[in-house]
């Protein structure tokens, strides 16, 4: 009796060891972080540091190990912290934030990236892009446009920087254009354009001189009538239902205004821009409202932000929550396939769901599906 006891003990303990090794066996999930840690960026990576920290701690899973590592948002530390990364085992990083980081990671072959840019274009082979990119918001834009049934719409483009995007975006989501403009955000050269782009000139002086007419013909009621048409700015109509405005903060509201003042006005035509990030001073704006956008999920960003004060005491980034679901999304293909083949998952088509709604992962780049949003009279009302 007592040998058996003694078997059955020793098995039980082989069996223990062999479990016990095969848990401590287990790949930890070691995923890089670049963020700027020093430099005029710094407190948008310690947000993303912090995010990523909340991220971790609502997985609440021992195997992931995250290791931040300083950019100062300029290439060449960004390229020696990833060689860094490397050196310690790493396969997939979340970061660099900013595009002017990528330039020398396509040297960092074994590392997949997964910046938190929305730019798309002239990116290494190893970097998503998983920013709310230009393609994702156009997708969203035009579901508004069909449901609306909207024929018409004029697309207006600053010339900048990321005037590029936006044209691979409506020609990536193969939104239907009527006509499509370029303009210099300088405010008299603005102002110029936009009289151009919506035939003012030509609208005033058509009331200019149907009132002249009205005032030399033998009409009845012509005085009424003529009052009728002082209250006006111009006359005639306008060939666009909706016009697109691919701006931002007071270069939108510059925008608008300049529409207004040649009387382009948002309860005749749909006034629509890109992803504002809820950008609350567009609520006073009453003048160009009603405005629409898509944005990701308000409820969820606002969930978020609640998290994320009670854990810190500070207000998050939004780009925060993009880092946030990064460390989700990591821990999802992690566990349900080998981390070092994570850069042949991007290539593939695969979703996943996040705090920030969406993600369809398909040939190397990140897509979201996002929501769509009205202002007006002082409040966010959701479409979709």
């Amino acid at each position: 009796m007592i040998k058996l006891i003694k078997i059955i003990y020793f098995i039980f303990l082989i069996f223990y060891i062999l479990f016990f090794q095969a848990v401590n066996a287990q790949e930890k999930i070691k995923i890089g972080l670049l963020v700027p840690m020093t430099g005029s960026n710094k407190e948008l990576g310690n947000s993303i540091i912090k995010a990523v920290r909340l991220a971790v701690k609502d997985i609440d899973n021992d195997l992931i190990e995250i290791f931040p590592k300083d950019t100062a948002t300029k290439a060449n530390q960004t390229l020696k912290s990833a060689f860094e990364l490397s050196e310690i085992g790493v396969k997939v990083v979340i970061g660099p934030i900013f595009h002017e980081s990528l330039d020398y990671l396509d040297e960092m072959k074994d590392l997949t990236f997964l910046s938190l840019t929305n730019k798309t274009l002239d990116l290494p082979k190893n970097v998503i892009s998983a920013g709310i990119n230009s393609t994702s918001q156009f997708n969203t834009i035009k579901r508004f446009l069909e449901n609306n049934q909207i024929q018409k719409t004029i697309f207006l483009t600053p010339i900048q920087d990321y005037e590029f995007e936006v044209k691979r975006g409506m020609k990536n989501s193969k939104i239907k254009i009527y006509k499509d403009y370029e303009y210099n955000t300088e405010p008299t050269k603005l102002t110029k354009q936009i009289e151009e782009i919506t035939n003012y000139r030509i609208r005033k002086k058509n009331l200019e001189d149907e009132i002249k007419r009205i005032k030399n013909s033998n009409e009845l009621n012509k005085e009424k009538k003529i009052k009728r048409l002082e209250k006006r700015y111009t006359l005639g109509g306008l060939n666009f239902d909706a016009v697109v405005i691919a701006d931002f903060d007071e270069s939108l509201k510059s925008v608008s205004t300049s529409l207004l003042y040649t009387d382009v006005l948002p309860r005749n035509k749909y006034f629509i821009t890109l992803n504002q990030w809820f950008d609350e001073s567009l609520l006073n704006e009453t003048d160009i409202q009603p405005l629409y956008y898509p944005s990701i999920n308000k409820e969820n960003f606002d969930s978020y932000k609640i998290k994320y004060f009670n854990a810190f005491n500070k207000d998050p980034n939004h780009l925060s929550l993009l880092s946030y679901d990064l460390v989700g999304l990591v821990y999802y293909l992690s566990i349900n396939s080998d981390v070092k083949n994570l850069n042949k998952i991007f290539k593939k088509k695969n979703s996943f769901k996040g705090k920030i709604g969406v993600f369809d992962i398909k040939n190397n780049k990140i897509y979201h599906r996002l929501n769509f949003y009205k202002i007006e009279d002082r409040k966010l009302i959701k479409i979709f």
